[in-house]
């Protein structure tokens, strides 16, 4: 069995604080272990990548213009 992440350790290694980490969660954009209800809230490694892959975005080319300055129309 994995080794079980609190939530305070997993707002660590993501980055982000936790309540980031806690809003993420109710709105299922990360998977958690919960024993009991309202108990406490663990994570898995592999749910902290699959959330990282999930907010990770391509790079989106930059258009090319021939000159840096804008060129008015007419003048």
């Amino acid at each position: 069995m994995e080794k079980l992440i609190t939530r305070k350790e997993a707002a660590k290694i993501l980055g982000i604080s936790i309540a980031t980490l806690d809003e993420a969660r109710n709105n299922g954009l990360i998977s958690y272990i919960q024993y009991v209800p309202n108990g406490c809230v663990y994570f898995t490694s592999a749910a902290l990548q699959e959330y990282v892959a999930k907010c990770t975005h391509r790079a989106k080319p930059v258009e090319k213009k021939e000159t840096y300055r804008n060129v008015r129309n007419g003048k």
